[in-house]
C-alpha cells in the first residue's frame, strides 16, 4: 500500500544521522565484536584472532581479557596483548529488493525502500569501519545491478541514495534475487537481504536454507501499512494500480484481523528461518530497525568480558 504523505521522511533522515554518529563513535574493537555477532569467519591477515601471532603491545581497556598474554605480561611487569591473525569475513553482500512494491508506505510514513536503505547503511557503517569490501546490489524484475563505490559510509550513502532515486522501477522478482544470492561463491561472507513482508513466503524457505548453508544470512523484513487501519497522513491507495481503499472497509475489526494474520505468518517464518541459522529483523520503521539491530548486538556484547561501558551507553540509548 502507498499513500500521499503530507510530511517528508523526517524519521528516515533522523535515523541516518544516528547511524553516522554511531559509526564515528564506536571503537574498532567494539565494531569487530558487533559484526562477529552476525558473521561467519575465515582466515585473514587482520588483527584480533586466535591464530598465528603478529605483534605484541600494551593492554588497553578496549581489549578483551582473553587477548592478554600472561607470559609476556610477567616479563614486562604489566598486561600485554599479542595480536594474532584474526578470523573475519572480508566481504559483505548487501542485496536490496528494488521492486516497485518497495514504494509502499510504513506506519511511520516512510517508504519500505527508505527503511530497507537505512538498514543497509547500518551494516555498511560497521563494515566500512573494519575496511571490509562491501558489495551493494539492487534487484527488480528487469535488472540486477551492482552499484560500485569506494570509501566509507558517506560514499555508501551516496551510492544507495542514487540507486533508490534512480530510474522508474519495475515490479519485484524476489526469486531472481535469491537466485543471484546463491551464485555468490565466497563462502562465509555475510549476506544481508532487505525486502518487505509481502515478498517472503514459505515457498522461499528452501532457497534461503541453501544460501544460509554457505553464508551467515540476515533478512530485513519491512512491515508496510495495514490497509484497513486509519493513518494520520494522506489517503491509502493500492501501490500498483492506484485504486483507493473504500472508506467502509477501514475499520478496526478488519485491521485487527490483518494484524493477527501478519503476526502469525511472521512468527512461523521466523521459527523456520532460525532453524537454518538465519536471523530476521522485522521493522515497522527506520527507528524500529535501528533499535532492534542495536538491541541484538548489545545483548550479545554484554556477554563479552571487559566490555567498555562507553560502548554500552552508545549502543543502548546514548543515540536517542
Amino acid at each position: 500500500m502507498s499513500s500521499d504523505p503530507r510530511q517528508t521522511s523526517f524519521e528516515a533522515a533522523n535515523v541516518r544521522r544516528k547511524i553516522e554518529t554511531l559509526s564515528s563513535t564506536l571503537t574498532l574493537p567494539t565494531v569487530r565484536r558487533a559484526l562477529g555477532v552476525l558473521e561467519g569467519e575465515h582466515s585473514s591477515s587482520r588483527l584480533g584472532g586466535n591464530n598465528d601471532p603478529l605483534s605484541t603491545r600494551d593492554y588497553t581497556f578496549e581489549d578483551e581479557a582473553r587477548l592478554i598474554d600472561w607470559k609476556a605480561s610477567a616479563k614486562a611487569g604489566h598486561p600485554m596483548v599479542i595480536d594474532r591473525e584474526r578470523l573475519v569475513t572480508s566481504r559483505v553482500h548487501l542485496l536490496l529488493d528494488h521492486g516497485l512494491e518497495m514504494e509502499g508506505r510504513t506506519s511511520s510514513g516512510e517508504t519500505a525502500s527508505e527503511v530497507a536503505g537505512n538498514a543497509m547503511c547500518m551494516f555498511a557503517a560497521l563494515s566500512a569501519r573494519r575496511h571490509d569490501r562491501i558489495s551493494l546490489v539492487f534487484a527488480d524484475s528487469k535488472n540486477i545491478i551492482r552499484k560500485p563505490f569506494k570509501g566509507g559510509l558517506a560514499q555508501f550513502e551516496r551510492a544507495i541514495d542514487n540507486g533508490l532515486g534512480g530510474s522508474k522501477r519495475s515490479p519485484r522478482n524476489f526469486e531472481a534475487l535469491l537466485s543471484y544470492a546463491r551464485t555468490l561463491n565466497d563462502q562465509g561472507s555475510l549476506l544481508v537481504i532487505a525486502t518487505d513482508e509481502h515478498a517472503l513466503s514459505q515457498d522461499h524457505l528452501h532457497a534461503l536454507r541453501l544460501i544460509a548453508a554457505m553464508h551467515p544470512l540476515m533478512l530485513i523484513d519491512v512491515a508496510t501499512l495495514n490497509p484497513f487501519r486509519k493513518v494520520g497522513f494522506g489517503h491509502i491507495t493500492d501501490g500498483l494500480d492506484g485504486r483507493g481503499i473504500p472508506s467502509f472497509l477501514i475499520r478496526d475489526s478488519a485491521a485487527n484481523a490483518v494484524d493477527t494474520h501478519r503476526k502469525y505468518v511472521t512468527m512461523q517464518l521466523q521459527e523456520q528461518l532460525k532453524a537454518s541459522g538465519t536471523m530476521l529483523i522485522r521493522a515497522t520503521s527506520s527507528e524500529d530497525m535501528f533499535s532492534q539491530f542495536i538491541n541484538l548486538v548489545s545483548v550479545t556484547l554484554k556477554q563479552t568480558s571487559f566490555q567498555s561501558p562507553q560502548s554500552f551507553s552508545i549502543l543502548e540509548g546514548g543515540m536517542a
